[in-house]
Formats: C-alpha cells, sequence, structure tokens
C-alpha cells in the first residue's frame, strides 16, 4: 500500500478514531497508521489495565497490518484493582503524544470512551482533586435522580461522568464544586487541531456483532479470565466496579447467577452500553466536534480511501 502524506506539520494536530463497542474501530486506526507513519494512543478505559485483555476487547492482532507491529499506548499500563480516572489519562496522554510527535510520527487516538476523547479535545486541564468528606456526607443519602440533577446545576462543567454510578457521580460532584471554590486554577490545555473518524454500522448489525463477539470471546476464555483476577486477590466488588463484562462474569463466577443468566444480563447490557456510546458521540456533535462517520460495511481500502480523502 502507499502511504499518503500530511501536507502539514504534527504540531497538535491529531487524528480520532472512534465509534461504538463491536465496530473494529482499532483494526481501522491500526490500518491508517500503517498508511501515515502513525502510532496509536487508546482511549479505552478499561484497556488500561493489565490481565483484563478479552472482557475489555483488547486483541493485540489488531496492531498488526501485513506483518509490521503498529506501536501502541496507554494498553497495560496499570494494574487490575487500582481505580485509574480521567486526570491521570489526560496527564499520560500529554506526555505520550508529546513523545510520538517528538519522533515526527502523527499521533492516532482511538477508542470509545467520549469522556477520555473530549478530555484531549475540549482544551481544558482537569484537575487532581482532594476528597470533599463533608460534601460527601451532605449528598451521600441523596437519590440518583437528585444527584444528576445538582451535577448538571453546574453552570460550566469540566467533568463528565457515568451517571449510572453513583460513586462517580459523587465523585464527579465534589470535582465541579472545588472548580467553584477555586477559580484561580489553571485550567488551560493544549488545543489540537483534529480530525474525527467514526466506524459506524446500523442498529441492527451491531447488535449481531455484539452478541456473536460476546460468544466468541466466552468460547475463548473469558470466564477463565475472571477466576485468575479473583485468584490473584482481587475482591469481587473491585471487578464489578469495572461494568459490563467484569459485574456479570463475577456474578456467575461466584454463583449469583447462572450461565444463562449471565449471557442475557451481559448480552442486553453490552447493547444498551453501545446506545449511551452514540448517545454521547451525539452530544459531542452538538458540542462542534465533528465527526466524519465511516460506514463499517466498507472494504477496509475503501474506509482507508474516505479518510484519505477527508484528510488531505
Amino acid at each position: 500500500m502507499t502511504a499518503f502524506i500530511m501536507n502539514t506539520n504534527h504540531n497538535e494536530r491529531i487524528i480520532v478514531v472512534t465509534g461504538p463497542t463491536a465496530t473494529g474501530k482499532t483494526t481501522f486506526a491500526a490500518h491508517l497508521a500503517s498508511r501515515l507513519n502513525g502510532e496509536i494512543i487508546s482511549a479505552d478505559s478499561r484497556q488500561v489495565y493489565k490481565g483484563m485483555d478479552l472482557a475489555t476487547g483488547k486483541d493485540f492482532n489488531d496492531y498488526v497490518v501485513e506483518g509490521q507491529n503498529i506501536p501502541y499506548h496507554l494498553v497495560d499500563i496499570v494494574d487490575p484493582g487500582y481505580e485509574y480516572n480521567v486526570f491521570e489519562f489526560q496527564h499520560d496522554f500529554l506526555n505520550v503524544y508529546n513523545d510520538i510527535v517528538s519522533r515526527d510520527q502523527m499521533p492516532i487516538l482511538c477508542g470509545g470512551t467520549g469522556m477520555y476523547i473530549e478530555a484531549v479535545l475540549k482544551g481544558y486541564k482537569l484537575i487532581k482533586v482532594p476528597e470533599n468528606k463533608h460534601l460527601r456526607a451532605e449528598y451521600d443519602q441523596k437519590a440518583k435522580e437528585e444527584l444528576i440533577r445538582i451535577l448538571n446545576n453546574y453552570k460550566d462543567p469540566h467533568n463528565i461522568t457515568d451517571t449510572e454510578d453513583r460513586k462517580r457521580l459523587l465523585r464527579a460532584i465534589e470535582i465541579q464544586q472545588y472548580y467553584k471554590d477555586n477559580p484561580e486554577i489553571d485550567t488551560s490545555y493544549p488545543k489540537f487541531e483534529s480530525i474525527i473518524f467514526g466506524v459506524h454500522f446500523d442498529r441492527k448489525t451491531i447488535r449481531e456483532r455484539i452478541t456473536e463477539r460476546l460468544k466468541v470471546r466466552l468460547e475463548r476464555g473469558m470466564v477463565d479470565e475472571v477466576k485468575v483476577l479473583l485468584q490473584q486477590g482481587l475482591k469481587p466488588e473491585q471487578l464489578k466496579f469495572y461494568g459490563l463484562e467484569y459485574k456479570y462474569l463475577t456474578q456467575y463466577v461466584t454463583g449469583e447467577i447462572s450461565y444463562k443468566e449471565m449471557f442475557r444480563l451481559l448480552n442486553t447490557a453490552i447493547h444498551q452500553f453501545a446506545k449511551r456510546q452514540m448517545t454521547w458521540f451525539r452530544k459531542m456533535e452538538k458540542a462542534g466536534l465533528k465527526i466524519n462517520w465511516i460506514d463499517g460495511n466498507l472494504s477496509m481500502e475503501e474506509k482507508l480511501k474516505v479518510a484519505t480523502e477527508i484528510w488531505l
């Protein structure tokens, strides 16, 4: 394949590849990196964990293109059980980005965690916020719906969160209050000139791909992966914190639910997760981040052709 050449320098420029789960975005990003002398920076909130592979969709073969290993970053960087967060991602991303461009390579941010992508592209720096015990005591008994309303009442939120999780909701409010109480904090962050590509399929196809992928991963040993993590000393509650696969697989392994029930609940949960991802991407678009959607049914060469025409 012939490489295509960028017509400007790399300074504060970045390509983003995103889309809902099970769309093949990592494979596409790797092929794009092969064409562009690029390196991939993962924007996946769970692939940062070592040993959490099948359940997070980590497939290192995705990074091999025509026998060439495409460099990737921010995968397998922390131990399971640690609660990695968007503040740390933003810091780690910038270090990796600067290293990549210093070697005259093209950074390609790839993943489906919209929060991480926005943390890079919105141009504000997140701050390490200390725990506010008084605030937590005040809000701890409030209903989830009220916590969501409180979070949405902040004028200019710097933090966005999964509203399904009370712990994360409380943390998000804690962060917003800290920003409000400390307006002098420097929250400036480099502004990137970005081109965003999104890989998509119709809803029916996404559902079929999710279900088929789940079956394959279970056959490849996803249950055993969870058993090993528990044998290594992780508590069930720690694994459940990571949600989706880890929540339901842990419930199955610990005898809370049957295999059949685990499959049904997990399959449904992943479908719902894909819908939430698309809602997030639409919100990004409404906020002014243009996503160039590419039909996932196209051949890889056709996808690259579409991306080339948009990029150049």
